[in-house]
């Protein structure tokens, strides 16, 4: 499709030299002499580059820019002027220009800012596209995806966002199962009530319970005055049970019961208090292998997997990297009160190679790391981080497939395993340095260790390092 432009001044010489070298470039060229007739032609069919002359008799070029971003907010338009100041380029971006040519101005330097403007123009629009596409078919709560796992999900939230029952939450650190939990209550009938979320891992468990069920004055050493628990905050509404892998056994057992009872007894307390409160537990570990070495309870697993939502992680769901890089965009922009960017197409590419280890999480941070420092309108590739632009490093070893064939489990199980122990040995145990060797987060390093059963080996190598250091 022919790009279409249009060239606004009151110079007739002007207008027919800009227009004879635009149509041998391929375009189709539009002129007007003013401001309100370009504004009339722009009604009349649509414009993909405006060229605006900055000093014209009535409608001068900064309104003539605003009037025709008031009527196509896609337009690309570029400033012409002879008197060109920092101030006068200034406004004229913050109008929403694209560039500006300073008369007198050279066919290259013509021909490279028109381009560049369409090359912004197309990419703004297809980011348009892609934010309304996603608007209408895409997106439930703050959940975007259009692959089949993640249109599966939406069903099944659909189905029991609004339903009495227990929701447990499993997937990868990062898939988004804080966000997913708040898109269920949210779009339940206790969405007007509190969504209360408690991260059970960072809280010390011998404050857990306290947090919890709440206490009463005097319960125990510290507590001055009667405490609400967070059951009793969310009554009416949704408690998220954030890495539930990490409450203790004997917090299991009083968790299991508030579940059957429908009530809680505060520290100290001796009187139940009925609580109405839709559970919805969340966990990026193994519940089966915790069940299998006596950290997990087998009842509470089964009072909490009522129903059972995976979500997957964003390496499985390739074709989700596009609407949520837009999604993240569109997100800081709001947050900057500026137009949003757009990726360009190299840029895009890079992220959709990326393996994600951070799931959409670290999608998310790489976007707005970019976002920072791209100054331009558009996200280059430049702006993304060096180890997502370079290419992925070639496997030392070509592993030949036997005829008989293999199980691919069981040996991608054995080379983690001799990974994790190379840079336990080469860290000295140090979890933090020994993950930093494998290029994943502490707390995906620590899940492989429990999963494998190597945390141990962790204990062991520390105490040798102790044991050197005083020696």
């Amino acid at each position: 499709m022919v790009d279409r432009i249009l060239v606004v001044d009151d110079d007739q010489s002007l207008r027919e030299f800009l227009t004879i070298t635009l149509v041998r470039d391929g375009y189709e060229v539009d002129a007007a002499g003013s401001g309100a007739e370009a504004l009339r032609r722009v009604a009349e069919a649509p414009v993909d580059l405006a060229l605006v002359d900055l000093r014209m008799p009535g409608m001068d070029g900064l309104e003539t820019l605003r009037r025709l971003k008031e009527v196509n907010e896609t337009i690309s338009v570029v400033i012409v002027t002879a008197f060109s100041t920092t101030e006068t380029a200034v406004q004229a971006l913050k109008e929403g220009a694209y560039d500006y040519l300073i008369k007198p101005f050279t066919v290259a330097e013509l021909k490279l800012v028109v381009g560049k403007a369409l090359e912004e123009r197309r990419l703004r629009w297809e980011n348009l596209r892609l934010r309304r596409e996603v608007e209408l078919r895409y997106t439930v709560g703050n959940m975007v995806g259009k692959s089949p796992k993640m249109q599966d999900l939406f069903s099944t939230i659909s189905r029991v966002a609004d339903s009495k029952a227990t929701i447990l939450l499993t997937g990868e650190s990062g898939t988004g199962k804080t966000v997913l939990a708040k898109t269920i209550h949210f779009n339940s009938s206790r969405k007007d009530a509190p969504f209360v979320a408690i991260n059970c891992a960072a809280i010390p468990q011998e404050l857990m319970e306290s947090e919890l069920f709440g206490h009463l004055r005097g319960a125990f050493t510290g507590a001055i005055a009667n405490k609400a628990g967070l059951f009793e905050t969310a009554d009416g509404g949704t408690l998220l049970l954030d890495e539930i892998s990490e409450m203790s056994t004997h917090l299991q057992a009083k968790l299991l019961r508030v579940l059957e009872d429908r009530e809680i007894r505060p520290v100290g307390g001796t009187k139940p208090v009925p609580v109405d409160v839709r559970i919805v537990a969340a966990t990026n570990r193994d519940l089966a292998q915790a069940m299998a070495r006596g950290a997990f309870r087998e009842d509470l697993f089964y009072r909490l997997n009522v129903i059972a939502v995976n979500l997957p992680p964003l390496r499985e769901r390739r074709e989700d990297i596009a609407l949520l890089a837009n999604h993240f965009l569109q997100k800081f922009a709001s947050e900057s009160g500026g137009p949003a960017k757009v990726l360009a197409p190299e840029a895009l590419a890079c992220l959709e190679r990326c393996p994600w280890p951070g799931n959409v999480r670290e999608l998310e941070n790489i976007i707005e790391r970019a976002v920072t420092l791209e100054s331009g309108p558009i996200v280059r590739i430049e702006s993304l981080p060096e180890s997502l632009r370079r290419p992925p490093e070639p496997l030392p070893h070509r592993v030949e497939l036997p005829p008989e064939g293999l199980d691919l489990d069981a040996i991608m199980e054995r080379i983690e395993c001799d990974l994790i122990r190379q840079a336990l040995e080469r860290s000295r145990g140090v979890q933090s340095r020994a993950a930093q060797l494998l290029g994943t987060g502490l707390r995906s390093f620590r899940y492989r260790l429990q999963k494998y059963g190597m945390a141990d080996r962790t204990d062991d190598l520390a105490q040798e390092r102790s044991q050197g250091d005083n020696s």
